[in-house]
């Protein structure tokens, strides 16, 4: 066949769960020959699809798609000041969707492209909560009864539940939480489930920035009796230097990333050995292609990956991960969201959950589809998400 070039770039929009997701798909010349990409940002996907449709679209008609490396690093220039979560799930979408492309024309799936793979399936975390900590125990009993072995446990949600918060007079709308109450009841959750269940599963929680570091180094010395697989994001990436005292007081392992947007970020963190695990929203960073240099950065200092993916990565987003996973090294584990009947639906093709491990399909690049029609009917709506909103008791808007 004659050499395809990219013929067009749709931004579809659809929300099957009521969480909003962005997928990009790339068409080229050749008949019936496109990639799928996940460029989901869900509290700003309007600005995500305006990047793709006024900015990269007119930027990649007409180029050869097999050039992956190249129209990553020109696309990334292109606006000259670069970065950021808009700008980076815009390419992402694109570079996943190249990938695809790629792996169609080789007749392969992606996870060959990056080398073959290191293990068969990925093992995955679920996510169990509960309003104290015997439903939390409840919950990870359900999971461990379906094969989980690693399971992130929080009581309450992000920030924690049912604290007494007392707030002076005409404080703001917001979502209130007490860092001290919270901070106190991480360690007897973690009490109560090692007593409870023991030491065989992997447990894991995660912080979600809502302490300060003296806070977060006290926090992660009190769990060290629990053995945590690890702990996640205990401090906001504008607190960088708070990792250092972690670290020299606690064997606590610590997972870092969820929200920054360049690799570098994780440089002084990886090659310090300040942390154990690398978490990113894959498409935040860029893609794929960042995302394996990322991997392998982490491989050259022992810091195993764990991808972000809940429901605000889409199943496309999902099946890119897995790729990832399959062929790194040091894979340490994927956060897994659960695909519903509706989802599986609308993206033919997702991966599948089997006795807490997730299996790539064989198909030819990433090996997911999606059912645009049926998208369709699947609007996303463009509200804010109170949870971002998060404040101290007395008013003071804090990190989410």
């Amino acid at each position: 066949m004659a050499e395809a070039t990219i013929r067009d770039v749709k931004t579809i929009l659809t929300a099957p769960e009521g969480i909003n997701l962005v997928v990009v798909k790339v068409e080229t010349t050749e008949p019936g020959l496109y990639g799928l990409g996940c460029a989901t940002f869900t509290q700003r996907y309007l600005a995500v699809a305006s990047a793709i449709e006024h900015y990269l679209k007119p930027f990649l008609i007409g180029k050869d798609p097999r050039r992956i490396e190249d129209i990553w690093q020109t696309a990334m220039v292109s606006s000259y000041w670069r970065n950021g979560p808009v700008l980076n799930n815009a390419l992402s979408g694109i570079d996943m969707a190249l990938w695809d492309i790629k792996g169609k024309l080789a007749g392969m799936p992606v996870y060959e492209l990056f080398g073959g793979k290191c293990r068969e399936a990925a093992a995955v975390y679920r996510h169990a909560d509960g309003r104290d900590e015997r439903e939390v125990e409840e919950n990870v009993r359900k999971y461990m009864e379906e094969g989980v072995r690693y399971i992130r446990c929080q009581l309450g949600g992000y920030g924690g539940r049912g604290q007494t918060i007392r707030s002076p007079e005409g404080a703001l709308p917001g979502a209130y939480y007490d860092p001290d109450a919270y901070a106190r009841s991480v360690p007897r959750l973690f009490e109560h489930l090692r007593a409870s269940l023991g030491f065989e599963p992997e447990l894991l929680h995660d912080v979600h920035e809502r302490v300060q570091t003296i806070e977060a180094v006290r926090l992660a010395k009190r769990l060290e009796p629990y053995r945590l697989y690890f702990l996640e994001d205990p401090l906001a990436p504008e607190q960088l230097d708070g990792f250092a005292a972690i670290r020299s007081q606690s064997a606590t392992p610590i997972a870092m990333g969820e929200l920054f947007v360049h690799p570098r970020e994780w440089t002084p963190l990886v090659s310090r050995g300040l942390i154990d695990f690398i978490r990113a929203h894959v498409s935040a960073i860029g893609g794929l292609t960042p995302a394996r240099k990322l991997a392998a950065l982490g491989e050259a200092f022992g810091v195993r990956t764990a991808w972000h993916g809940p429901g605000d990565v889409s199943p496309v987003g999902h099946a890119a991960n897995l790729h990832l996973d399959l062929s790194a090294p040091n894979f340490g584990v994927q956060e897994w969201y659960g695909f519903s009947d509706r989802i599986r639906e609308v993206f033919p093709g997702c991966p599948e959950l089997r006795d807490g491990y997730a299996y790539a399909n064989d198909k030819p690049g990433l090996g997911i589809d999606i059912d645009e029609s049926l998208a369709a009917k699947y609007p996303c709506v463009n509200r804010l998400p109170d949870w971002t909103l998060a404040r101290l008791p007395d008013g003071t808007a804090a990190r989410p």
